[in-house]
This record gives C-alpha cells, sequence and structure tokens, in this order.
C-alpha cells in the first residue's frame, strides 16, 4: 500500500517588526498552507477547549470575558510578574500547541507548508522543519516599525526584542535569510525565488 510522503515544513521565524507576516503573506499568495503559531495560540485556548477549561480550573472564573472567552489581558497580568504561574501556563500551552500545529502540518496539500512562528529557534522547534528560513532586518529598523504597527513604547518593544533570539542567533539557525531592509517588491523577489527553490527541493 502506498503511503503520503511527510509534508516538507519550512519553518518561518524573525524578530519583531522584521516583516514575518509581509513574508508569510507572500507564500500564502503562491498557494503554500500556512500553519501560524500565534493563530493556533489563539485555537487551544478558544470556547469549549480543553486549554480554556484548564485556565479557568486554574484562575477561577475571572479570568473570563462575559461571552465566557478567555480576558486574556486579566491572563497576562496573572503571570507577567509570577514565574511560577508563568511556567505552568507555559508547561500547559506549549504540548497543546506543538499537537495541533503536527495535526495542521499533516493535514497540509501544497508541495511544502510554512510554519510560521515567532519563538521558532527560542522554542526549539527549528526540529520540527525541513528548512528554516529567517526574515532579516537590521534592529534600529525592527525597533521603528514596530512602533509604527503597536502603538507600544519604545520600552516595550526593546524589552520583547531582549526577549526573543538574538539576531545572530536567529541567522545562524537559518538555512536561509530573507533581508526585508529596504521594499515590499524587493521581499517579494527574494521570495519567489524561494519558493522555485522549495518547489524542486521538497519534490525530490
Amino acid at each position: 500500500m502506498a503511503t503520503s510522503r511527510p509534508p516538507f515544513v519550512v519553518g518561518l521565524t524573525g524578530g519583531i517588526g522584521s516583516g514575518k507576516t509581509a513574508a508569510t503573506d507572500l507564500f500564502k499568495q503562491r498557494g503554500i498552507d500556512i500553519v501560524d503559531a500565534d493563530e493556533v495560540a489563539r485555537d487551544v485556548v478558544a470556547l469549549g477547549s480543553e486549554g480554556l477549561s484548564k485556565i479557568t480550573e486554574r484562575f477561577g472564573p475571572t479570568i473570563l470575558l462575559e461571552d465566557g472567552s478567555l480576558n486574556r489581558a486579566a491572563l497576562r497580568e496573572k503571570v507577567f510578574a509570577n514565574s511560577e504561574e508563568k511556567n505552568w501556563l507555559n508547561g500547559l500551552l506549549h504540548p497543546l500547541i506543538r499537537t495541533r500545529m503536527q495535526q495542521l502540518i499533516g493535514e497540509s496539500s501544497s508541495p511544502y507548508c510554512i510554519l510560521s512562528v515567532p519563538l521558532l529557534v527560542e522554542n526549539k522547534l527549528t526540529e520540527m522543519c525541513n528548512y528554516v528560513v529567517v526574515v532579516d532586518c537590521p534592529e534600529t529598523m525592527q525597533l521603528e516599525r514596530a512602533l509604527k504597527r503597536d502603538g507600544s513604547s519604545a520600552e516595550t518593544i526593546k524589552s520583547i526584542m531582549a526577549s526573543q533570539a538574538s539576531r545572530e542567533e536567529r541567522i545562524k539557525a537559518a538555512d536561509k535569510v530573507l533581508d526585508n531592509s529596504t521594499t515590499l517588491s524587493a521581499l517579494e523577489d527574494q521570495v519567489s525565488k524561494l519558493h522555485e527553490m522549495l518547489l524542486k527541493h521538497s519534490a525530490k
């Protein structure tokens, strides 16, 4: 009996403000399935989920909004300065997220699929990938872009950058670096070439 080939998984990551979402969208436009860790993280705590039920059990009903969904701001407050609660939450969510990502990867029908994860390197999720792509730009540019996009303070953005892998660590983990320090059309050119290469690579 013929078995279907395991999917060819391309991990895509980049620091805050690097343009990871723009690159992901360009792959999506080319018909490539995207498994987005941020979306999965929302799914595993959605109404009726095991994740939400365990969080409510732990923190009580005050952790919920009026419609019964998770109050993310309240949860952030609970775990922000409490490492024990943060570790508990990570211990609950990380396996649920990983399992769901593997399920979605298994359901992918495009020639390869993109696993888009902000903390791909930090959470050692590169082991789930056949190939790793890093979207890169100078840190000053990351800060500038994130400030424009998020409306957060420079201190908040800098603390997020400090909690992520360094630019050097990400680049070291990459099979391919996409330079996003100029224009969107320059990024698109790089994605087009990489897409053609990955089509050949994943067909082997």
